[in-house]
């Protein structure tokens, strides 16, 4: 075993609470395997890098003057990292003890393996569907929309989220959250790091599609635990990031599911991909215009 078994990759945007409680799980864990924790800090005005050199002097702190995001502040701390594997994790995230060693061990048992994923749990104990098949128009079209409500039981949405198995074995998946994702050496040497172009979002299933082509496995190993306190950064410009979600999943079709079509079919498959997406993020923008409104209405009646 190296000096350093892991380097743990978090990237932080006014979120001094959250990142307050993922260190503070971190360092409960210490003894358990030999790992850096890289917090690359993107501009955050909320006390955050001063925290962190408070309280977590052992942490490598990157402040950045500008706002990097998610794919910009992982790939600069993957870069500099000292150790051969890396955990990308959110700041909004809780590492329960025996996660990290358990991804770095299955990873050692098992080489072919390029990416791993643990289960991701809600606070209050639910579980959360981070392990996925690879997204399609259809099941866009279905996820968290007024379709989806209507038809609650569709198989798009069973299909893509992988809803029909307990979730309580090693399994090959097609992709796992960024949230909490274990990336191997030989994955990262293959395939390289994120792709800078996502900028937001679908950098994980954009990844993990690449490093699967490559022949690499990606493996959810649910004996690994982590609680997730999901858009904690991502909430506080909700509509921007909605924008920035859609753009990014069309990329990753034209990118990758695109090319392998017969070329007749490609103008057609991309205006039903584009119609599905434009469909449904219209409709979250609609969503969250009227929440606005009523909440504002309730303030001017109070």
């Amino acid at each position: 075993m190296p000096d350093l078994a892991l380097s743990v990759t978090i990237a932080s945007w006014n979120t001094t609470k959250d990142l307050k409680d993922c260190l503070a799980s971190l360092e409960v864990v210490r003894d358990e395997l030999p790992f850096e924790v890289i917090v690359v800090d993107n501009a955050s005005t909320d006390g955050s890098p001063e925290m962190i050199e408070s309280l977590f002097p052992w942490v490598r702190l990157l402040r950045m003057p500008t706002n990097l995001y998610f794919t910009g502040a992982h790939n600069r701390a993957l870069s500099v990292r000292s150790a051969p594997h890396a955990f990308l994790l959110n700041s909004d995230t809780v590492v329960h003890p025996g996660a990290l060693k358990t991804l770095f061990e299955y990873s050692v048992a098992h080489p072919e393996t390029g990416v791993l994923g643990p289960k991701l749990l809600n606070p209050d104990g639910s579980l959360q569907f981070s392990c996925r098949r690879f997204p399609n128009p259809m099941a866009a079209l279905f996820r968290n929309t007024w379709l989806g409500r209507m038809f609650p039981n569709n198989r798009f949405t069973r299909e893509y989220l992988m809803t029909d198995w307990p979730h309580d074995q090693p399994r090959e998946v097609d992709w796992v959250s960024g949230a909490a994702m274990f990336v191997t050496h030989k994955a990262m040497e293959e395939v390289g790091l994120l792709d800078p172009n996502y900028f937001m979002y679908c950098e994980d299933v954009d990844w993990c599609y690449r490093i699967h082509k490559a022949g690499m496995k990606i493996m959810y190993v649910p004996q690994a635990s982590i609680t997730h306190a999901i858009g904690r950064s991502t909430d506080q410009a909700a509509k921007k990031m909605l924008l920035r979600f859609h753009a990014s999943m069309l990329r990753f079709y034209r990118v990758n599911m695109l090319p392998d079509m017969f070329p007749l079919l490609r103008p057609f498959a991309y205006m039903a991909a584009a119609s599905a997406l434009f469909m449904r993020g219209g409709l979250f923008i609609v969503k969250i215009l009227i929440d606005e409104g009523t909440r504002r209405k309730v303030r001017r009646e109070r």
